[in-house]
Formats: structure tokens, sequence, C-alpha cells
């Protein structure tokens, strides 16, 4: 590298370096163009320098690379090995400890159960009074009776989401209840806690943390709509806090079972001693509620098992849960305990729904397509909800689309834009359609909903296709170009069997016809400034290239122009006709791309207002022109537009349109064959 190149990338490299002061000093001090060229083509050799190095240190530790990766592979796989075995010699280290301590466990209770006889459930409630003195705020506790202590200790609360320590609890385990108080850093007396919150046994589940160093000996609560994660002082402390948990739950559930059966007998008994003879159809009720079995294991169990897969996002077996449910029940009599049953499972199904429905909400991640949706839509569907399910469903989809148009730059052609924005819009539009189709198949009432959703999906798109397209006042070209792209990508939809070309075009039209009105306009008054300036002579384009150019041009638009080619460059027709064709033909095919039936009479009244405005020109021209041969030619470029031009036009349009274009053929009627007489100064065309 040279000095130049040196000094060059050291102030370039500097850390003081400042673009703009750079560039401002460097443009006064160069001369002119040349010193800025030269000046750029140094930093591009500079930068090409540090590609070329960086490729070379690439290549150089390539091989240092791909060693060090498979290193890192053999190192994780045998850490792997070495964790499973630490796993394992930690199983057999807890089981050992565990028989241990239930050996003696079962040696200590025997001998304090000989020592003391049991607690009376009046002490344990007089020991929970004593503890709750403790508590601020947790007076009324007690005011249900029968509620006693059984379990009670210090724990440590942690953030769900971060697993941060959040403060430490003293936890109050009762025969039906669990309460959570925090620790008062300002201790008032005897009182050392402070209440924070009472749950019922029924309303949580208990779900046992796996230990992750340092995050060990931990327990998660788990409810609708929050979960609790606590950590007990020592693995055994934790084990006793899970396994005296479950056993309270279980005994709390036993025992209601147990009171629910005792009253059955009761109102049987009732039944018998009564002698009214129209008592008879009292009966059915309680030999109802004998024929329909909630006692089976998995029924009472239901609640918290639904709790849990709450929980845990399994919204599968959730719902697995609730059909067999109602599949058991099906058949069943509604007596007094399915009431009772079906209040606690619709109570787990209101929270399920919450929980699809937030699923489905905008305000979640919009990425992964249509397909993210479909878990929760299919179990919204199976829980009856199938209309809430595609109005989140769609609603979802409106956001997604939106917010990827927004996301689409706006940079290059407008033509490229428009190419992104439509491959954009349109796939996203046929994925949704799929994806409803697959999700609402059963569902037939839905795809009402789904049309109405895509007409304003599409309002949306050309929100935005116009804004680019029309508000910026391009050419007539590029916006033909751009609604044809628009109608090709449209017309894919149509292999699902959803045509939204219509409303395409009935979204377009207004600024469509503003379009070709301007563009008309344009042509008019440019058409008007040359015949102001006509002279009425033969065309010279100089070059053969220009003419064989000219030749090309006018073939590409059907008109034979050989017959007005004269020898050498000239051609036998005015400067101001010839611009004119071109300008009419470019308006026609251009008109032709952005035509829809409901444009049908704006297109032809375009077309005639400029055909006329050049068939006035001309037969002013021959009113006017007192010369003989001028007359002459005027007439040769008369019967150019009469004989050649409209007719190629008129033949053009209803090629494009399938109608013939009538008022086009009039006009042209109208032009009768020239009439001149040399001597006098009056023609009709």
């Amino acid at each position: 590298m040279t000095e130049t190149g040196n000094r060059l990338r050291k102030l370039l490299e500097s850390p003081n370096f400042d673009p703009q002061n750079y560039v401002k000093q460097l443009s006064q001090q160069s001369d002119g163009d040349r010193d800025l060229q030269e000046h750029r083509q140094k930093i591009q050799n500079l930068a090409d320098e540090t590609a070329q190095n960086l490729k070379k240190n690439v290549y150089k530790n390539y091989r240092q690379f791909i060693e060090t990766a498979k290193e890192i592979s053999y190192l994780e796989s045998e850490m792997y090995q070495l964790s499973h075995l630490l796993t394992e010699q930690k199983t057999i280290m807890e089981s050992i400890t565990q028989a241990l301590l239930s050996t003696d466990k079962d040696e200590t209770s025997k001998e304090m159960q000989a020592a003391f006889p049991k607690e009376t459930e009046e002490v344990k409630q007089r020991t929970l009074t004593s503890l709750l003195e403790k508590v601020e705020g947790g007076k009324n506790i007690m005011d249900t009776p029968g509620r006693h202590l059984i379990y009670n200790g210090d724990l440590a609360e942690f953030d769900v989401d971060n697993m941060s320590p959040i403060q430490r609890v003293h936890a109050f385990l009762m025969n039906d209840c669990l309460l959570i108080a925090t620790w008062l850093p300002n201790r008032r007396g005897t009182v050392k806690y402070k209440y924070n919150a009472l749950y019922d046994l029924e309303s949580f589940a208990l779900v046992n943390v796996k230990d992750n160093p340092p995050m060990k000996d931990m327990f998660k609560i788990l409810m609708f709509p929050e979960n609790r994660i606590f950590q007990a002082e020592n693995s055994k402390v934790k084990k006793e806090w899970l396994e005296i948990l479950d056993e309270t739950k279980k005994n709390k559930v036993s025992k209601d079972r147990h009171k629910k059966e005792e009253e059955v007998p009761t109102s049987l008994a009732r039944a018998e001693v009564s002698t009214n003879p129209f008592d008879m159809d009292n009966d059915e009720p309680a030999e109802a509620e004998e024929g329909v079995d909630l006692s089976l294991e998995w029924i009472q169990e239901l609640p918290e098992d639904l709790d849990v897969c709450i929980a845990q996002r399994d919204f599968e077996g959730a719902v697995d849960l609730l059909d067999k449910l109602n599949d058991y029940l099906r058949d069943q009599p509604v007596t007094h305990k399915v009431k009772e049953l079906r209040v606690k499972v619709d109570e787990r199904v209101r929270q399920l729904t919450e929980v699809l429905v937030f699923e489905l909400s905008p305000d979640r991640s919009l990425r992964g397509g249509p397909k993210a949706t479909r878990r929760a839509v299919s179990q919204l569907i199976r829980l009856g909800q199938s209309t809430k399910a595609c109005e989140l469903f769609l609603k979802n989809r409106a956001v997604a689309v939106q917010t990827a148009i927004r996301q689409l730059r706006i940079e290059g052609a407008t033509l490229l834009y428009i190419h992104k924005l439509c491959n954009i819009f349109f796939t996203s539009l046929l994925e949704t359609a799929k994806e409803f189709e697959m999700d609402f198949a059963g569902n037939t009432g839905c795809y009402s909903a789904f049309v109405v959703w895509s007409r304003s999906a599409m309002r949306m798109f050309v929100d935005a296709f116009s804004k680019q397209v029309f508000d910026s006042k391009e050419s007539l070209s590029t916006a033909a170009e751009c609604v044809k792209v628009a109608k090709e990508h449209c017309q894919q939809l149509t292999e699902i069997g959803l045509d939204l070309t219509f409303t395409l075009q009935s979204l377009l039209v207004k600024d469509v016809k503003a379009a070709l009105q301007s563009y008309k306009d344009i042509i008019i008054e440019a058409t008007k400034h040359r015949n102001s300036e006509e002279m009425w002579r033969r065309m010279n384009l100089m070059t053969p290239e220009a003419l064989a150019k000219l030749k090309d041009e006018m073939r590409g638009c059907s008109i034979s122009f050989e017959p007005y080619t004269g020898d050498d460059c000239w051609v036998n027709l005015s400067y101001t006709i010839v611009a004119f064709t071109k300008q009419m033909m470019s308006f026609l095919e251009e008109g032709l791309k952005l035509y829809f039936p409901e444009l049908h009479m704006v297109l032809l009244e375009s077309l005639r207002e400029i055909i006329l405005v050049a068939v006035q020109h001309v037969d002013y021209s021959l009113r006017c022109e007192q010369d003989p041969e001028k007359k002459a030619f005027v007439m040769q470029n008369a019967s150019f537009l009469h004989d050649t031009v409209l007719p190629v036009v008129e033949r053009r349009f209803e090629e494009g349109v399938g109608k013939p274009a009538k008022q086009l053929q009039d006009l042209r009627k109208s032009m009768r064959p020239v009439r001149i007489n040399p001597e006098s100064t009056t023609s009709v065309v």
C-alpha cells in the first residue's frame, strides 16, 4: 500500500473521524470533479483491499474454526454423559437417604404415639389461633368452623419469568386452604407477618420443579391467571411440603365426597317415611342421583387436571378431558351433583377460553403466518366457539397483513415496489384462505365472514397501492404496468375459488379514471401546442437509423408506414401528425391495460376528444391554406389520419375490449373524403 493509502487508512480508522467535516474539507480542497473521482477511487481501492484481507484471514483460520467446532461438539457430548452419570448417582443417593429417613420417621412416630396421645381438633385450632395472631390482617380466617392447622414454615418466593428472588414468606397449610403471609421488615409487638393471599386447596395444582443449580428445592403452585414459585430451606423440607400438601388435598376431596354420600341415604329415608301417594314422583330424582356415578377418580380430579392443563398450556389435553366428561354425562340425568360439577367445569372452560382468546389476540407475536393460529382456533372450535374463533382469526390476520404492508420499504422504482407489495399481500391472502378452509371446513357459516374480511383487506391493499402509484403522479405507462401486475396476482386467488377481481376494479376505478382524464388533457394540450407551430413541411429524420427506428415504432403500432416514406430520410407527413399518431397509439395501449368495464365510456370519449383535436386542426388548415402544394400536403396528412390511423385505432380498441367503438366509427364517417377546389379557400373534411 502506498504512503497516501496508509495515511487515508489511519484517518478513516481514527476514533474522532467525522464524515461530514471530512467531506466538507475535501470539497473545499478539490479543484474539480477529477480530484473527487480520484479520491473516490482511492477509498474504493482501500475498501477492496480491506475486503481481501478479511477473506484471507477467514480462509486462514477456517480449518481452526472447523477443528474448534468439532472439539466443542466432543466436549458437549462428554458433558452430557457426565451430567447423566451425576444425575443417576444423585437419584441413588436420594433413594438411600429416603429409605433411611422413612425408617427413622416410622420409629419416631411410634415413639411419639406411645409417649403422647393424638392431638385433638381443639388443640390444633388453638395452635392455629396463636399463630394467626402473628399475622396482620388474618383474624377473620378462623371464622370458618372446623378449620385447623396442618403444617407451616418459611419459604422464599421467586419470580416466574426470570427466577429472581422476590420476597420471604411464611406459609400456613390448613385442612381446607393455604395461607401465604409476607415478612414484615418493621415488626410491631407479636405481629411478624402480613396477610398476602389465601387459596382454596381445590383452586390450585402443585408441581415439583426439577433442580437446576443454583435453582433447587423449589415447587410451583399453578393457578389461573398467575403462577407462583417457592423455594424451601432444603430438599427434606421441600419433600415434606409436597407430601403434606398432596395428602391434605386428597383428604379434603375424600371428606367432601363422604359428606355428599351421607346426604343421599338421609333423603331416601325421608322418602320412605312419606305416606302421601302424590310423593311417588319425588323418588325419581333420588333414583337418578344413584344412577350417576361421579365417584370415579378421573371425575374427582377433573377440575385440578383442567387447572394443570391450562397452566401448562396443554390446550388439547384440557379439551380432551372436557369431551370425555361430556361423553360420559351425555345420556345421564341432570342431578344436583352433576350441576355442581358443571359449575366447577364451566369456570375452567371460561378460563380456557380466555387463554385461547389471548393466544389469538393481535398483541401476540404475528410471526409464523396463519398456521401459528391453528392450535388455538381448533380448540376454540372444539369448545363450540367457532364464531369467536373465526372473528379472532380474521382480526389476527388483518393486523398481520397490515403490519407486513407497513414494514415494506419504499425504495427504487415504483413498479418494483408494487411487485413486492402484490407478492406480500396476495401471498398472505392466499395462505390465509387455505388455512381458513382447513380450520373451518365443517363450519360453512363462517365463509361469508371470510368474504367480507377479504373485501376489507383488499381495501387496505388498494389504499397502499393508490398512494404509491396515483398520488405520486406516475406516468400512465407506469400506472398501467402496476395495475396489470395487481390484476395478475389477484387472478391467483381463483385457484381456491375466490375471485376478487371485481372488488379490485371497483376500488381502483376512481383513480384510474382520474389518471386517464389527466393524461388525455396532457395529450390535448401538447397537440394544440404543436398545432400552433405547424408549418406543414415534410419530416426529415436526418439519418437512416432514425428513419428505421420510426418505421419500427409504427410497425409496433400496426400502422402501415411504408407508403409515406420518401427518398433518403424524408417522410411525406408532417411532424405534428407523426407525433400525434405516436402519442395517440401509446394512450390507446396504456388505456387498454387499465381497462375495466366501468371505464368503457371514459376511455372511448377520451379517444374521441383526442382525435377530434387533430381532425379540427387539419380541417382548419385546409380552409385557410392558399398554397396549392401545401394544400395537397395537408390533404395527404388528412388521408393518413382517415385511411390508416383511425381504422387501426378502431380495430385495436375492439380487440382489447371485445366491443366495437361506435363513436369512433361515427367520427371517421363524418370525415368525408376531401373535396377541394384548388382555386377556392374552402374545403370539407
